[in-house]
This record gives structure tokens, sequence and C-alpha cells, in this order.
């Protein structure tokens, strides 16, 4: 594990980051937080009480998205390079079964009930809807050229998938498979987020540098309402890639990791106006709350750390290292 000491400079890349550190918001109760190692085959164990990595196990070769069942009991990790999805006990961390997620999953979103993971498989074009109990294959859905992100409505209606090539979102009706409407975004779509009341959907385009924002409002269905840029003095227009996003629950901010800009971006979701950046570890790429949302942890590929954000004072307060080159996180609920 390492910390910023108080009032102590760390260097990013070629930026410095200054922290004059208080203590961390207390949590009621430890969470264990799972990051996927990409480029080290393994997830790591940190406990969000002391924040120190506690354990790291192998998780197949490759993995990449990575979730928890509603119950919490059931680690699930896209193990990209061998084409399924490893289910583990989030206790023991022991290897359960593998589930057929289709060629090559990269990220997945789990239903409410827990009973179905909608997959995107990158190589094959196609979202995958995989049926827990029965661990098979319940329908495979053709998209776009390379989906990746993958979202859920609030009211469970639309699964959404973002095709990097395509350059689309595409909504898909969950009670039959089909697409119902498609919307074109800026260049390599990389991740879809709604707001928590299902009003404002936001989708990620890494190499366009927005996130497009979508009106769920509409007589007519999804709508295009604008979308947002970034601009970081000293940072190069190529280096801010949005990649994962967060919203809080009371759809109040919106949190946008920015890749090799080294990273978060903060939006206000009722302006959708950018009103600041904070600094993180190398490549940030994905993002999660703890629960109560008192931190936002970040994945960063290059620095092989997570970065631990205050979310009330929006600063980033701790760096925890963990495996080779993480790639996603998941925090055990309550």
């Amino acid at each position: 594990m390492s910390m910023f000491p108080l009032s102590r400079s760390i260097l990013f890349g070629s930026a410095a980051l200054t922290l004059a550190l208080g203590s961390l918001p207390s949590e009621a109760f430890a969470n264990k937080v799972f990051v996927s190692n990409e480029r080290g085959n393994t997830v790591s164990v940190v406990d969000s009480a002391t924040w120190e990595a506690v354990a790291e196990f192998p998780a197949g070769n490759r993995p990449r998205g990575i979730g928890i069942s509603p119950d919490g009991k059931h680690l699930y990790v896209c193990a990209s390079d061998d084409d399924a999805i490893k289910v583990f006990d989030t206790e023991t961390y022991e290897f359960l079964w593998s589930l057929p997620s289709g060629p090559d999953p990269e990220l997945f979103v789990v239903s409410a009930d827990g009973s179905k993971i909608y997959v995107s498989n990158e190589d094959d074009n196609l979202v995958t809807v995989v049926d827990t109990q029965s661990k098979t294959v319940e329908a495979e859905v053709p998209v776009g050229v390379e989906p990746e992100g993958m979202a859920l409505s609030p009211d469970g209606k639309f699964i959404i998938n973002t095709s990097e090539t395509t350059n689309m979102a595409h909504f898909i009706d969950s009670a039959d498979y089909k697409i119902k409407h498609n919307i074109l975004v800026d260049q390599r779509p990389r991740y879809a987020r709604f707001t928590n009341d299902g009003a404002l959907l936001f989708v990620s385009s890494e190499i366009g540098g927005t996130v497009s924002v979508i009106s769920m409002t509409g007589e007519s269905g999804p709508e295009l309402k604008t979308k947002i840029s970034f601009e970081v003095p000293g940072v190069l227009p190529e280096w801010l890639q949005p990649v994962g996003m967060r919203v809080t629950a009371d759809n109040k901010w919106l949190f946008v990791a920015l890749g090799p800009a080294n990273r978060v971006a903060v939006i206000d979701v009722e302006t959708l106006e950018v009103v600041k950046y904070i600094l993180t570890g190398q490549r940030v790429w994905q993002l999660e709350f703890t629960p109560g949302e008192a931190n936002l942890l970040t994945t960063n590929g290059n620095s092989n750390d997570i970065t631990v954000i205050d979310v009330a004072s929006q600063e980033a307060v701790k760096s925890v290292q963990v495996g080779q080159q993480p790639w996603g996180v998941v925090v055990a609920p309550d």
C-alpha cells in the first residue's frame, strides 16, 4: 500500500499533486474492493477500512469487466482471452464455475434481480444474454462493430450497448431483445451510464473526446441533447479520452475518467458544465463508489494503483497499489 502523506507532492507522469489531507471519511462497515488486473491476470482485494491490498488471486486470462451479484455472494469477471465469465466466491475467492459469455467478453451489466447478465462481445459484434441460474446463453443480439459499453436503464426496459467502430448507442428492448433505437455519438464510445432517475444517459467517446448526453424523456424516444467536451491547461487534447463514468445517487454529480490525461472530470448534471478536474494515477480507466458514496475509486492502468477520491470535497486522498494494469473495479455491497 502507498499513501499521500500530509502536504506532500506526488508526481504522476509530469504533473505534481499536492494534497493537504485530513482523515478519510469513515465507513460504517468495511467493504471489499475487487480490482481486475488486465495484464496481471489476477483480481486484487482491497480493504476499504484500512485501504490496504489484502489479497490477490488468479482470475483467468485478461480479466477486464467485473461485477458482483445483487446478494453480494458471487464475483463475476470477464476473462476476455478465455471467452468466459468466471465466477468466484466473494468471501473465499474460490473459483466456482464459468458462464458462457460469447467471444472476447469485455463489459457487462447484471439485471436487478441477478438472473441475467448482459455481455458485450467485442470480436463477434454481439450482446450475449446469459441466464445465471441455468448457466446458459438465452439470446445473442447483433449490434454494431466492436461493442463495448453496457448499461441497463433504471426501469429495466432498455439494455444499452455502445459500438466502438459504428459510433452508436444501441437501445435493446429487454422484453424481446430487439434494437428499438440507435443514437449516433462521437468516435469510439466506450461506456454508458444513466442518471438514477433514468432521465439522462451519458455515453463517453474515447477518441472523440466527449460525453454525449441523451435525453430519455422525449415523446419519440431517446434524443441526443448535447455533448460535453473537456479542456485541461497543459494537457494535450488527444490525451483527454473519456472512458468510465459514475453518477451520484442524487443525480447531482457526474464523474468521468479521462484516461491518459490522468484526471477525473467533475460535471454538474444540472448545468452539464465541467466544474473541476481531479488528478489521479496514470491512465485512469474505470470508476466505482463505495456504499454510501463517501469515496470514489479509480483504476489507474499505467501506475498499477487505485486512487481514492473523497466525494464530498472532490479531492484525491489516497493511492493503493494493486496488480499489473488494473482495469475494472467493483465494491461489495453492505
